[in-house]
């Protein structure tokens, strides 16, 4: 008689976990992007998301095509293509914005060095002294 080993999970489980571990993963990677300093670390960061993203996306349909994820109900074209336009608008406004920002001077660069709450002293010393 065929024994199953009690310590193993069941292969739908054992994908389940494997998706969820995808998307954390490519959660890290958008943060690791987005923090990212240097050009080409960010660029390595977004092509390992990229990857991560297609193996996400093997996984979902596999999962589906076992029936052991439920599938979304279908949205219609238009509220995809009115989101889609939405968030195009407000990428093109925050652009828009910064670029305003960067050509104009208007950004202070104490906002990021941390310097903004620094006193003044400008000659005047103080009579307390510890």
């Amino acid at each position: 008689m065929y024994q199953q080993n009690l310590n193993t999970l069941p292969e739908r489980d054992t994908v389940y976990q494997v998706l969820v571990e995808t998307k954390r993963v490519a959660t890290e990677y958008v943060t690791a992007a987005t923090e990212a300093n240097c050009q080409s670390v960010r660029q390595m960061f977004v092509s390992l998301l990229n990857d991560t993203l297609q193996i996400q996306s093997e996984i979902y349909q596999l999962m589906a095509q076992q029936g052991w994820y439920k599938t979304p109900s279908p949205v219609l074209r238009h509220e995809i293509s009115k989101e889609i336009q939405h968030h195009q608008r407000e990428q093109q406004q925050t652009q828009s914005f910064v670029q305003q920002r960067v050509t104009t001077g208007g950004v202070n660069p104490s906002l990021y060095t941390g310097q903004q709450n620094q006193p003044q002293s400008f000659g005047v010393t103080s009579q307390y002294r510890m």
